[in-house]
């Protein structure tokens, strides 16, 4: 009966506040509808919205969010668009100035942080879930949700890890709980070598410069108090993967508290990463940008 009672007492707290999940995409036509039916299912006793920030994307993203709008409404699925790349650090300032509710999720769009986990990050507890797809909207073919079901078999054991998060900031008090690949229990899944060193190597360069105190400077899994995250994004000026850098930095310089936990990242299921020599040339020059303005 207590059990029963502190349950209900946890869904009327979840009802009251809201949360604001911003979502920002490019070229994400094939996984936009799949994230956001998953962030639906197993939010179901939460008050949110989705807000998707989509920067001009050639691929039709935009044409499938509408039609998501027309399924769970105007107020729920917010497609705020920008008319070309502008940067993912301009994508969160984006989102946030129509953001309405009192916490803040950032999360991608291609599966790599899976939904599964919101509940987790917002109730304190865990919730192992199946997944079952059903939708009323056109989804992936047969041959794309056979390589989905591979996935989600290495998924699936991260919601104990990620669940961490959110537990970690009501132990703490901590303004900011962000996921480490780079600790023990951490770690990446369908990476090439080539690609784990070049991660590998930007936060070892960073740690090295930068002394930020925490080891994963480029993940983008994190949970932020909604008046922290105002404050980073309106302070920060780098675009793109060193965005997430600025931002942890400039944390830590600014005394806010930032907590880890070991997570284990999974590489998008549809499309190709954005990451490109481009993006790690403006990694190496915010890099030193940050070295002599922090």
């Amino acid at each position: 009966m207590e059990e029963r009672r502190d349950e209900l007492q946890t869904k009327k707290k979840d009802k009251e506040t809201k949360y604001s999940i911003i979502v920002p995409t490019y070229n994400e036509r094939l996984n936009i509808a799949l994230i956001v039916y998953l962030i639906f299912k197993h939010l179901r006793d939460v008050d949110f919205e989705v807000i998707v920030v989509d920067d001009g994307s050639p691929d039709g993203t935009q044409d499938i969010v509408k039609q998501l709008q027309q399924v769970y409404g105007e107020d729920r699925i917010l497609l705020r668009a920008r008319p070309r790349k502008l940067g993912l650090g301009t994508a969160y300032y984006h989102g946030l100035k129509h953001a309405t509710g009192d916490f803040v999720v950032i999360m991608d769009a291609d599966l790599s942080h899976h939904p599964k986990y919101l509940p987790s990050f917002i109730r304190y507890k865990i919730e192992l879930l199946y997944y079952f797809l059903i939708t009323p909207l056109p989804l992936p073919t047969p041959t794309h949700l056979a390589r989905l079901n591979i996935r989600f078999v290495c998924l699936f054991h991260l919601c104990l890890i990620l669940a961490k998060l959110t537990r970690k900031q009501k132990e703490t008090g901590a303004n900011i709980v962000t996921g480490t690949r780079y600790v023990k229990n951490g770690g990446v899944h369908g990476w090439n070598l080539m690609r784990k060193l070049t991660s590998r190597g930007a936060n070892v360069l960073a740690q090295t410069l930068l002394w930020p105190g925490v080891s994963d400077l480029t993940g983008s899994f994190r949970l932020y108090e909604r008046s922290v995250l105002e404050d980073l994004v309106t302070s920060c000026v780098s675009k793109g993967y060193v965005f997430q850098m600025e931002m942890i930095v400039r944390a830590t310089r600014k005394g806010y508290q930032v907590e880890e936990v070991p997570i284990t990242f999974v590489d998008r299921v549809f499309g190709s990463s954005k990451l490109g020599g481009s993006e790690i040339v403006e990694y190496l020059k915010g890099l030193v940008y940050l070295l002599f303005t922090t």
